[in-house]
């Protein structure tokens, strides 16, 4: 009773702990997945209206700060000349064109009578003076801004009224009603402090989850000798594993997070950047993966999720039913084939172990991809800067599955060793 009464209470905690992890996981899964949306490239780098801003940022700055030293005045000063001069001799030009019409000959007379083209030559440089004068002006400057932006402003208008702007629009603003913010970045800050809070409490939990089938082992190394304590001690052993395939099965293994961490470049002397534009995010769980595999409708990848569901779920389940079936069992109940065939035979069928090296290899080759092709993005120059980022890591889900891998291996060594039937 005691025993009992120890390995339930460490049973609650483990309980505890999955379903803290598993509620964590979908949490993380869920932030993460809004963050990866507000931050989409298509929001950001792909966005008109954020360049819009961007470079309207600038073109204000660059126009209201506009300062001409004497040669820049010098300088302009001589172009606005031959532009004048150039306009008058156009004129000229025109005047002295022969006219066919009555009309036209009496302003021809006019004009070379009355106006002295020589006279308006001498008053080009103060002309010049005038104009650059003009430009320099504080009210002008202002002016010349707001025309200077409105081609931006044009483009974001015509964006405006596409129909994905629309959508995309109406999905930031619900993100930024749901998690009660009025901005991008104090949104992002918001949810960065979260995931960060949730990754230290599910390690936790995950490594409590560790702790508590370390002391069941620990169990069963203290009461080795005392056979008649087995049963009870194996029976109890299998809830633990239950619990630790249960959330293995549910919690995210594995998620593939590519980005472009900074783009930064100079536009008219100053720094454009755009941070964590995000290319590529998906986060799944084994259970995730047979769901998506099964709902396509392709029969190939019916039959995928289909094998995965049997192999890798049912057939532990049921193989762990089947080992205490067969320890509790009547004789002629205990040594039944099929009851035999699941505790002691199944293993060599059961795809557990092979779906634990298969995300370690996908976690490596996908990481192994994304780092190359990534790496090949960055850019470093002095006006343009490129920086990426590969996020793609494994989760405690597949912690918590490779555990339950080797703990069912020793659970099943242990049944052969304690086992009142035949195991063979």
């Amino acid at each position: 009773m005691l025993l009992i009464l120890a390995l339930a209470l460490l049973l609650g905690a483990e309980g505890y702990f999955g379903f803290r992890l598993h509620q964590l996981s979908d949490q993380q899964e869920q932030i993460k997945k809004d963050y990866s949306g507000i931050n989409n490239i298509t929001y950001g780098l792909f966005s008109v209206q954020q360049w819009k801003d961007n470079v309207s940022k600038i073109v204000h700055h660059q126009v209201g700060n506009l300062k001409m030293t004497k040669k820049q005045k010098k300088v302009l000063q001589t172009e606005v000349e031959q532009v004048l001069l150039a306009l008058i001799n156009k004129a000229e030009a025109l005047v002295n064109k022969p006219k066919k019409t009555l009309s036209g000959k009496i302003q021809k007379f006019a004009i070379k009578n009355f106006v002295n083209s020589d006279s308006i030559k001498a008053q080009v440089p103060g002309f010049a003076k005038k104009i650059i004068a003009e430009v320099d002006n504080p009210k002008n400057k202002k002016q010349l801004s707001k025309m200077a932006i409105g081609e931006f402003n044009e483009i974001a208008n015509e964006e405006k009224k596409d129909s994905a702007f629309v959508a995309n629009a109406a999905a930031i603003k619900t993100m930024y009603q749901k998690y009660q913010v009025s901005s991008t970045d104090v949104l992002n800050k918001k949810l960065v402090a979260s995931l960060a809070e949730i990754r230290t409490k599910t390690y936790g939990y995950s490594f409590g989850m560790l702790a508590c089938v370390v002391v069941v082992l620990g169990f069963w190394w203290g009461l080795r000798k005392r056979r008649d304590l087995h049963v009870t001690l194996f029976v109890m052993s299998l809830f633990f594993a239950f619990i630790l395939l249960a959330v293995g099965l549910t919690a995210s293994m594995i998620e593939v997070d590519a980005r472009i961490r900074s783009l930064d470049f100079v536009l008219l002397g100053e720094h454009v950047m755009f941070k964590d534009q995000v290319l590529f995010f998906q986060s799944k769980s084994i259970m995730d993966v047979v769901r998506v595999l099964i709902s396509q409708p392709g029969i190939d990848s019916i039959l995928v999720g289909v094998l995965i569901l049997v192999f890798s779920i049912l057939f532990p389940v049921v193989k762990l039913s089947s080992t205490g079936i067969h320890l509790l069992g009547n004789k002629r109940l205990a040594e039944n084939g099929v009851i035999k065939y699941f505790a002691f035979q199944s293993g060599k069928w059961s795809m557990a172990d092979v779906i634990v090296i298969a995300i370690l290899m996908a976690y490596i080759g996908l990481n192994g991809l994304l780092e190359g092709q990534l790496q090949a993005l960055n850019i470093k120059n002095d006006s343009l800067t490129i920086l990426t980022t590969n996020n793609t890591a494994l989760q405690p889900g597949y912690i918590i599955f490779i555990s339950f891998v080797l703990y069912g291996l020793i659970l099943s060594t242990i049944l052969k060793f304690i086992t009142p039937h035949d195991a063979h």
